[in-house]
């Protein structure tokens, strides 16, 4: 399913996927982590998960929008976790969090084989890239919180999907 137009990104470009809604069972995906290990999202089950999709941790936006889920992630306690995901190779997503301090925040990469962006309605065509885009996923694996940010250099309504995920713990 291609979404045409559906993101701004140096501008109109096609999502690739579902656009995922509230109540909707989360995909499975697979993606690798900053030591190059594949993890699949059952590994995240029984938590309730906000899963934070970013074009990559190297810009303003993005750099933001990963630490102020980091910043939160800490008052979500042990039943929560959070999860960042680009198409940043593994290396740089381990050298960001290092120099931005980011411990809370668990970055994984789609850059393999896109699984999750696809799964997920967020994989770029034109840029194979991620889009901006927030999820909350229950202990349930249910979708309860969704939200498609319009472009690239607008950030996401951090406090609805925090509300989200609180409500869901």
């Amino acid at each position: 399913m291609e979404r045409a137009g559906a993101f701004q990104f140096k501008g109109p470009v096609t999502l690739v996927g579902p656009e995922l809604r509230v109540g909707d069972k989360a995909p499975a995906f697979t993606a690798v982590d900053n030591n190059l290990a594949t993890v699949d999202s059952s590994a995240f089950a029984g938590k309730v998960r906000i899963i934070s999709s970013v074009p990559s941790l190297d810009t303003g936006v993005c750099d933001t929008q990963t630490r102020k889920f980091n910043e939160a992630a800490a008052s979500l306690g042990s039943d929560a976790v959070v999860l960042t995901i680009s198409c940043d190779l593994p290396f740089a997503q381990k050298r960001w969090c290092g120099n931005a301090g980011v411990d809370r925040v668990i970055t994984l990469s789609d850059y393999r084989d896109h699984s999750f962006s696809k799964a997920y309605g967020t994989y770029i065509k034109e840029w194979a890239l991620c889009s901006r885009a927030v999820f909350v996923v229950d202990k349930n694996d249910r979708i309860v919180h969704v939200e498609y940010v319009p472009a690239a250099g607008q950030e996401p309504n951090y406090e609805a999907a925090l509300e989200a995920a609180r409500a869901a713990l």
